[in-house]
């Protein structure tokens, strides 16, 4: 406790501010964010203190004086209670402490080789299909053309989902992430949103009582399988981290695979590098994710008064870990508006948060988006963006919302060679 800090008040210290509307883009916010930056590593949005620096930004998510408030995108519509907000707080993002580790604890020991290890298949396959359709066209939209439809099929692969449900739960996901997005000024229907979850709930107890007689190589199978000191899985939590997945590895991939394209389209020595040099895959995605990130910041509250930094922030101060701006600390990253995919010897991105909420599906997301950029800028060799693109809010999950792109193909270029 610090009841008798003398650090000084965090609204009350003189901090730069950020005026930016609830609809503001990353890209409206940078040039005000790195001026801020400039003058203190901490500075007083429109929803709160926002941290700036990098190293501030990797020590608060690791502060567990610091919590991620439990329902919170469902709390700036106003519901701090009812069954969906008891569907959102007992989630294993809503968790801490002793039942969020313990469930972490069974849940890493369910990602494992066995349970990954087909999906490149299932990757190269889907995003190869994706360009099929739209090659003769020599144009198309990234966001509806490839990005959206690209990670469901790659997550019910993972599951273990029959090929003839992936539109089911395409749908249902589309439906469900409306109460993850924290963007105050944007509603949702309450209950179609219960009752997709309700649809989903029943599938996976279908597909956890099908696994129970016949444990496969699946995810799924790898839960029921998860033990940790004689404990288990039940179903109720089985059903909540197949929804958590589902959530987690499908928007997020999406609306970064869409910013990743789009950086890689404005800057074409950059694509033609990763062309030539698919090995530098891996790079491309910490590149792209640094610079055009789909998740900008992180929300926590304090628990108590706290001291941080140097100033106090009063119990229930709500704070914004601003992952964006910490990516591009030029403390940290030489020349950090620059894009270049052959950075070497940098220092983690924020963008997967960090500490105890720490993304599971990190290096799922990784493999995936990698393995799409490289089919992409392989069989499309040239491509250019020729519209606009604007982005949604930083304060939910952004990205472009169209992409409009033409292209040369591999195919194309093979021909008039």
């Amino acid at each position: 406790m610090t009841a008798h800090s003398t650090a000084p008040n965090v609204f009350e210290a003189g901090l730069p501010t950020l005026d930016y509307s609830l609809a503001a883009t990353p890209h409206d916010v940078v040039d005000d964010a790195r001026e801020a930056q400039s003058r203190a590593p901490i500075a007083i949005g429109p929803l709160g203190p926002e941290i700036l620096s990098y190293n501030m930004v990797r020590e608060i998510l690791r502060d567990h004086r610091f919590r991620l408030p439990p329902g919170i995108t469902l709390a700036a519509q106003g519901i701090t209670s009812g069954p969906l907000y008891d569907k959102m707080a007992n989630s294993l993002l809503g968790l801490d402490g002793p039942p969020h580790v313990r469930l972490r604890k069974l849940v890493s020991k369910a990602f494992t080789p066995r349970a990954t290890s087909r999906l490149d298949e299932t990757i190269r396959a889907v995003v190869n299909t994706l360009i099929d359709r739209v090659e003769d066209a020599g144009r198309c939209d990234v966001v509806t053309d490839i990005a959206r439809p690209y990670p469901t099929p790659v997550m019910c692969a993972l599951l273990g989902a029959p090929r003839e449900d992936w539109q089911l739960f395409a749908d249902w996901t589309e439906e469900i992430f409306k109460a993850l997005n924290f963007q105050p000024d944007v509603t949702f229907d309450e209950a179609a949103i219960m009752d997709a979850w309700r649809e989903l709930d029943a599938y996976v107890d279908d597909m956890v009582a099908a696994r129970r007689h016949n444990l496969t190589d699946d995810l799924l199978s790898e839960l029921i399988r998860a033990e940790s000191e004689g404990d288990r899985l039940d179903l109720d939590e089985l059903r909540m981290l197949v929804a958590g997945f589902l959530m987690a590895g499908t928007d997020t991939t999406r609306n970064q695979l869409a910013a990743s394209v789009q950086v890689l389209c404005e800057h074409p020595d950059q694509w033609q590098k990763l062309r030539e040099h698919p090995e530098l895959a891996m790079q491309a995605v910490e590149e792209t994710m640094r610079h055009s990130p789909a998740a900008c910041i992180a929300p926590r509250a304090a628990v108590e008064d706290v001291e941080f930094g140097g100033y106090l922030f009063p119990a229930g101060t709500f704070v914004l870990a601003n992952t964006f701006a910490a990516n591009r600390d030029p403390v940290i990253y030489d020349d950090a508006d620059r894009f270049d995919i052959s950075r070497k010897d940098v220092p983690a991105i924020m963008t997967f948060g960090g500490g105890a909420h720490y993304c599971l599906g990190a290096n799922l997301a990784r493999r995936e988006l990698a393995e799409a950029l490289v089919v992409l800028t392989r069989r499309l060799p040239v491509a250019n963006r020729t519209g606009p693109a604007p982005w949604k809010s930083l304060l939910g999950m952004t990205g472009p919302t169209t992409l409009p792109i033409e292209f040369t193909s591999e195919q194309l270029v093979a021909a008039d060679a």
